[in-house]
């Protein structure tokens, strides 16, 4: 079994360390939150004072961290995991969705100090997590997932190499991209039926079996009802808070900007989760665009 240091404990960070430790891996978290630290505790992990002591004597470093920004200062700042790590030699995987630039600069970095690093952004949510169902979207050499992949299957169902350094990133930003737009669309579908009179219950059991199906009507539906397990039965509690959808909607609109790749609806896909954001509804889970609209006029 592996020994992980495993740095940002946070909603989704928290339970994937947790199931590490179910797997029978020796895991040491650190987090600025004490309550995140008490609760890895609890599930028979080990806390740490720093995210360098996290990573003493660790075969494998994970962190799973808010931003680019934050991932960024923990590897590449004086004293940080790089640094502090290189002599070891453990491989790194990044688990945060950030930018493609930001994880093509730190693993550059990582290679240089002659360490393997995998960027490993995850789709499920906190169900996921909770669950060990995460899908993982990997970037980074053959060999580097090769070593990684049975870290990977401790707390995921689905993972994918996607390609070199950056790639998991990139399938990141495009998958959320593509979900955020069509959460809208499924919303402004139950939106319509409703003001047409039909049931949304009837509504979700035909167009789960026509063309318009996806994930996010027959799994998830936005409106309240048909699917007793979605946040929409629980205020939309999430799951996958409206803010984060917006960064990541943020980033690939970025990237789209960087590319020069035309991608309107993404555009207004982010429009609509930064109004969200901005009247106090960013906590909720993203499908709360659903009621978000509803409260809208028609222009």
């Amino acid at each position: 079994m592996a020994t992980i240091g495993f740095i940002g404990l946070g909603n989704m960070g928290g339970p994937m360390a947790a199931n590490l430790v179910k797997a029978g891996h020796s895991v040491t978290g650190y987090d600025l939150n004490l309550g995140a630290l008490e609760l890895l505790a609890k599930a028979g992990g080990k806390t740490a004072a720093s995210a360098a002591e996290a990573t003493k004597g660790a075969d494998t470093v994970i962190t799973m961290l808010p931003a680019g920004q934050h991932v960024r200062d923990v590897y590449l700042h004086q004293g940080g995991v790089i640094e502090t790590v290189k002599a070891a030699r453990p491989l790194l995987i990044d688990c945060s969705t950030i930018d493609v630039e930001t994880a093509r600069a730190v693993t550059a970095a990582a290679v240089t100090a002659g360490l393997a690093m995998l960027d490993a952004p995850v789709s499920g949510g906190t169900a996921g997590a909770q669950n060990a169902t995460l899908t993982f979207m990997v970037g980074g050499t053959d060999d580097a997932f090769a070593r990684g992949r049975q870290i990977l299957e401790a707390m995921g169902k689905n993972i994918f190499h996607a390609g070199g350094p950056g790639a998991g990133q990139a399938v990141k930003i495009c998958n959320n991209m593509m979900l955020a737009i069509n959460m809208i669309g499924v919303s402004e579908g139950f939106l319509l039926a409703q003001k047409l009179g039909l049931d949304w219950s009837k509504l979700h059991q035909i167009c789960a079996t026509a063309t318009s199906n996806s994930w996010a009507l027959s799994s998830y539906c936005p409106a309240p009802g048909p699917v007793p397990n979605a946040p929409s039965n629980r205020d939309y509690a999430p799951g996958f808070a409206a803010a984060l959808m917006a960064k990541d909607v943020k980033l690939s609109q970025e990237a789209a900007d960087a590319t020069g790749t035309p991608t309107p609806l993404g555009a207004q896909a982010l429009r609509f989760y930064q109004q969200v954001v901005d009247e106090g509804q960013g906590g909720k889970d993203f499908s709360v665009v659903f009621r978000w609209l509803s409260q809208q006029k028609r222009g």
